[in-house]
Parts: structure tokens; C-alpha cells; sequence
């Protein structure tokens, strides 16, 4: 069974996959690829490869052709034009059994004229978001679901069908088990830490209207270090603007800026920080592994409370000004009692999983149970 990884946007995604293709390189039977388009997507593959010593992998760069680095060049995003990739090399994909994805824009393949081909799809973000729902699902052959309330949903409205998914799989925790689990040293001075996460989606997240408010009122502050890492998309446009707007903070000894590096997507900072602040960004799930307290940035004023879309927001006080940040920070400690219940409840209804006596979630691997899930799907006749 030939099966290909592809890696076609930004390396954020690697981790949502990268250990069911390890967990399947390890097992007879199988050969498998992982394939780049980027030097960024490979190094971050190469770094991961040493946690799976057992797993044969085969690491392959996808062609991009003169045309695709021409459009490269003029895009904000940092990787080849993902549809014109995919078509750029359908010989490519034409040997191979299953391409298992992280992203949706893969379907393309299904245009290509390639019927041996069968798709699946991974998730790269936790349930509680409507983009997680999106309808084109449906067009995978098989999907691995993060537990029992996405598929509720996704089964209600005909987005997967019995025999064609997997639930219980959220493959990036996979890699908890196997990096160094002590966090990262930041910061000389003992302050509590505050991640603040904020989307890239400028409709939905707190950066555009709020950002700079925050990161004011963090440099201001004597009491708390800040670790800024927001989705490693929000400075795909006007990067050069923004660097520099950044630049007055960077100095500032209890201020991280970090705004893309591979630190930022490995779940170091989730697990260094004390308090999450965000808005609609699925990082606070990794940061739900170890429940501390969680405060969330309505920027737009949304009416949340009764969406199936902001479950998250139902794990921490929901503010809607930065005037209101230096109280919620003070209470955050003393009023986590009262929202542990919640995150404990998300966490299991979202990923099937229990909680241990120290408080941490018990999530397994996973990862194995979606690489068995992957094989036993694509050993079955067609």
C-alpha cells in the first residue's frame, strides 16, 4: 500500500498529520511519503523524523515550475499556489493508493482524473469553530474526527457517513508523548506568563481592532511576562509593515515576540504560559492539556453564547475591550475553580478523553489509533 503525505500549505499543518505517516511507516505492508513544497515544510519534517526512529519514511519535493515561483513571489502566503501545485503534479500522485491531508484543498486531486486515488482527511483544528463543519468534508473517503461532539455534528449534517470516519484522533497530541515536556526558559524575571493567540482571521480574531491595545498594556505592566504567538497566518499580509510596528516591543525583556517560528507551532508556548488569552484560534485546545486559566477577546461583539461555533468561549470570561484585560488577568487564578469543570468537559466531549488525578488529560496516542483506523479503511475491497 503506497501512501502519500502532502504538505502543501503552511508548516503549521505538518504536525496535524506527521505522526499517523510515521505511525504507518513503521508497519510492513506500507510505503510512505511525505512530500514538500517548501525548504520551511521540509526542515520542520526533518526535525520531527528523530521522535519516530522506527518509521521509514521517504521525503520527496513536489515540482514547482517557473510559473509556480513566479506566483510564489507575489503572494503573502510563502508557499506555491496550493490547486496549481496539486495539478502541477498529478503524475506524481498517480502511483500512489491514498494522499492523506491536514487541508481541504486537496480535493482538487479529485478533478484530476486520478480513480485510483482515495482521499483522506486529518483536521488541523480542534471542534468548536464553524470552519471545522465545512461541507466539502464530505467529499473525503474517509475523515478522522477529534471525538464524539464532531461527529454528532458532522453525522447530523450528512458531512461524514458510517463507515467512513474514525473518531478519537487528533494526531498533533501525538507528539506530546514524544517531545521534551519541560517548557521552554523565556524569561529572567518570575512573573506569571500570559500567551496571547490571536487568529489570523481578520473577521473573526481580536488582532486587528485590539492587538496593539494588548501588547500596550503588557509593556506597561510590572506583573506579568507576555509570550506573543499568534497563528502563524495572521502576518501573511503587509508583513514588512507589521515587523516594524512590532519592532518597539521586541526590546522589552518580559515581551516574546514570535510570529511564526517553529517554537510557535509545537505547543512550547501552550505549555509555558499560565494564562491563555485569545479569541477563535483551536492553540487553546493544546493549551487545555494541562487546564489553566483561559480569557477570550470578542472583538466584534459577537452574540456567542447560544453558537455551536464558539464553544471555546464557554471555558473563560469573554471580554470586548482591553479596558476590562487588567481585572480579568487578576481574577484569573483565584477564578479558575469555577470554569476547570467546563475546559475538563469540552476537552472530554471534544477528544473522548479523561482527565488523570494530577489534572492532565489522559489523551493515549491517538496518533496510533489513527494510523489503524487509516489501514484498516484502505485494506478493505474497494
Amino acid at each position: 500500500m503506497k501512501i502519500v503525505f502532502p504538505y502543501i500549505a503552511q508548516p503549521h499543518q505538518i504536525p496535524h498529520s506527521f505522526p499517523l505517516a510515521a505511525e504507518l511507516a513503521s508497519r510492513p505492508g506500507f510505503t510512505i511519503h511525505i512530500a514538500c513544497t517548501t525548504d520551511a515544510q521540509e526542515t520542520l519534517v526533518r526535525q520531527l523524523l528523530p521522535l519516530y526512529p522506527q518509521a521509514r519514511l521517504q521525503i520527496d519535493r513536489l515540482k514547482v515550475n517557473s510559473i509556480g515561483r513566479w506566483l510564489q513571489d507575489r503572494s503573502d502566503e510563502g508557499v506555491p499556489p496550493k490547486s496549481f501545485t496539486l495539478a502541477t503534479n498529478r503524475s506524481y500522485f498517480k502511483s500512489f493508493d491514498a494522499a492523506v491531508v491536514p487541508e481541504r484543498t486537496s480535493l482538487v486531486l479529485r478533478k484530476l482524473g486520478l480513480p485510483k486515488l482515495r482521499l483522506i482527511w486529518t483536521n488541523h483544528g480542534a471542534p468548536g469553530r464553524a470552519i471545522t463543519y465545512a461541507d466539502d468534508i464530505r467529499h473525503f473517503d474517509f475523515v478522522l474526527l477529534a471525538g464524539v461532539t464532531q461527529m454528532q455534528r458532522m453525522l447530523a449534517q450528512g458531512t461524514v457517513r458510517p463507515g467512513h470516519y474514525h473518531t478519537g484522533c487528533y494526531a498533533k497530541f501525538g507528539l506530546v508523548q514524544r517531545l521534551d515536556a519541560r517548557p521552554p526558559h523565556l524569561f529572567d524575571e518570575a512573573r506569571t506568563t500570559v500567551l496571547y493567540n490571536p487568529h489570523f482571521s481578520a473577521g473573526l480574531g481580536s488582532w486587528p481592532k485590539l492587538g496593539f491595545e494588548v501588547l500596550d498594556f503588557f509593556a506597561a505592566s510590572p506583573d506579568y511576562n507576555l509570550i506573543f504567538a499568534p497563528h502563524i497566518r495572521l502576518f501573511d499580509h503587509h508583513k514588512a509593515e507589521l515587523h516594524q510596528q512590532l519592532d518597539r516591543y521586541r526590546n522589552i525583556p518580559h515581551i516574546r515576540i514570535d510570529i511564526g517560528s517553529t517554537r510557535s507551532i509545537d505547543m512550547s508556548y501552550t505549555q509555558a504560559a499560565d494564562i491563555y488569552l485569545g479569541d477563535v484560534s483551536s492553540q487553546v485546545c493544546e493549551f487545555l492539556l494541562r487546564p489553566r486559566p483561559c480569557i477570550f477577546l470578542n472583538a466584534h461583539h459577537v452574540d456567542w453564547q447560544h453558537s455551536p461555533d464558539y464553544l471555546f468561549w464557554h471555558m473563560g470570561p469573554v471580554l470586548t475591550d482591553v479596558g476590562a484585560l487588567p481585572a480579568a488577568l487578576a481574577r484569573a487564578q483565584v477564578e479558575h475553580s469555577y470554569w476547570r469543570a467546563a475546559q475538563r468537559n469540552y476537552f472530554s466531549d471534544c477528544f473522548s478523553t479523561r482527565f488523570r488525578d494530577d489534572g492532565t488529560a489522559e489523551i493515549g496516542d491517538s496518533a496510533v489509533a489513527g494510523a489503524n483506523a487509516i489501514a484498516d479503511f484502505l485494506q478493505r475491497p474497494q
